[in-house]
């Protein structure tokens, strides 16, 4: 895919980005290396490659599902303000 400075002024237009001539030419040349770069990789055959998710064979350390802290529950229901069926009860914020 070949670009032009009218292909990039359209581009700098569209994106409401002033670009004077200078700096049309420099994006052009900046532009067409980055679309060699991508035909250089669509070009390489990839038909044996499994897709992976990382480029190299990491997993994740994850540790012990335990209960590490007792349960709390009633004392800190017990210095709330309000409470139902194990429920904090708060005043209400949205009128209808």
């Amino acid at each position: 895919m070949s670009l032009t400075t009218a292909d990039v002024k359209r581009i700098a237009y569209l994106a409401r980005i002033e670009i004077g001539e200078t700096e049309a030419q420099a994006t052009l040349d900046k532009l067409t290396g980055i679309l060699g770069l991508i035909e250089q990789l669509q070009a390489v055959d990839t038909s044996g490659v499994e897709p992976m998710s990382h480029a190299q064979e990491v997993t994740q350390r994850l540790r012990e599902d335990i209960v590490t802290e007792t349960d709390q529950r009633a004392l800190f229901q017990s210095i709330a303000p309000a409470v139902e069926d194990g429920l904090y009860l708060v005043p209400k914020v949205i009128e209808s």
